[in-house]
């Protein structure tokens, strides 16, 4: 089974992450302009939290708070769970399903930040796997193989 390791050998380790004291009007700008739907809260090397497009509509939106005078210290997921570069992606899927999250940061044994994964990239991982197996079938249906 292929593990965070793969994905991130593939996707590469782009990291798009803010500090803690920046405001919720500078993340979603940074999110809108590099097109994601969450960032790596970080303080000193150190991930501190996440922000994603969820903490915006329950936590700022919701409480009509406004964005540019709301620090992200103040709305962001503090919880996080961090997975390792070598955890094979049913045991991912499984922490973001029981977690109910979208975004895990990858950190080394030392917590230093290696990557993110998405439920999106572990979707589109077995969509490439189940088109590999279907054709290795098809192939050996057909006597090709």
């Amino acid at each position: 089974m292929p593990t965070v390791r793969d994905i991130l050998a593939t996707k590469g380790s782009q990291i798009f992450s803010i500090g803690p004291q920046a405001t919720v009007l500078q993340a979603t700008q940074l999110m809108n302009q590099h097109k994601v739907g969450a960032l790596v809260v970080m303080h000193q090397d150190q991930v501190v939290g996440m922000f994603t497009e969820r903490d915006v509509l329950r936590r700022v939106v919701a409480e009509q708070i406004r964005p540019a005078e709301v620090n992200l210290s103040e709305v962001m997921t503090s919880d996080v769970i961090c997975c390792d570069p070598n955890m094979d992606l049913d045991d991912v899927s499984t922490i973001m399903q029981q977690r109910r999250i979208r975004h895990l940061p990858v950190c080394d044994d030392d917590g230093a930040l290696l990557g993110m994964i998405s439920i999106g990239d572990i979707n589109a991982c077995h969509a490439s796997h189940q088109e590999q197996t279907i054709h290795f079938l098809n192939d050996y249906i057909y006597g090709r193989s």
